[in-house]
């Protein structure tokens, strides 16, 4: 990625080589690949430089838009102070219903904790679904469910109010992270605090 400085100031960003009018002069896009940095830096052209310090994993927060300054030679892409996604839900607020935005009370953007329990419930599903069979058979045929079957479905439905429940308990959104990061163990085995729903065994 590149950008054409004017006046000390970033006034085009240029994500694909391409050909280029500067001033009363126009450039081939090839210019890219063989002028040397100091060559496009004469003319106006810089490589851009990022700096990730602000920029925060996006699904924990919300990221300002990027911005590019030019300073002493550099073209520098940052951002500015993420901001932690919020964990309750948002509502419509009277003045939202005044301006025709939505009725006062209703959620309006559902928040971050939510959002995590119903991709749990979506994988609970998963996970049950591989042995609704044996449910269905059983309604069917009144074919006994085998027990390692009814355990295993037990244990899930088990771990899923423990993962809810430590969802919901996170304090912060570091909390939260924590809770999703995996760790290498003493035993060279990798886990999370959150831990995982079990498997049934093929």
């Amino acid at each position: 990625m590149y950008a054409l400085v004017e006046d000390s100031s970033v006034t085009k960003i240029i994500t694909n080589p391409k050909t280029m009018v500067i001033g009363d002069v126009r450039y081939p896009a090839k210019i890219f690949q063989l002028w040397s940095g100091s060559e496009l830096n004469a003319i106006g052209i810089y490589e851009v430089t990022t700096d990730s310090t602000n920029f925060k994993d996006e699904r924990w927060y919300i990221n300002t838009n990027e911005s590019y300054a030019y300073s002493s030679g550099t073209v520098t892409k940052s951002w500015g102070t993420a901001t932690p996604k919020p964990h309750a839900d948002t509502l419509w607020t009277a003045q939202d219903e005044t301006d025709g935005k939505g009725t006062e009370g209703e959620v309006a953007t559902r928040g971050l904790k939510y959002n995590l329990i119903q991709t749990l419930k979506q994988q609970v599903a998963n996970e049950l679904a591989r042995t609704d069979w044996y449910i269905t058979r059983n309604t069917e045929k009144s074919t006994a469910i085998p027990s390692s079957i009814s355990t295993h479905r037990d244990a899930v439905r088990t771990k899923q109010a423990e993962m809810e429940t430590a969802i919901t308990n996170a304090s912060n959104t570091p909390a939260l992270e924590t809770l999703y990061t995996y760790t290498e163990q003493d035993d060279g085995s990798v886990t999370r605090p959150l831990g995982e729903l079990p498997t049934l065994e093929s």
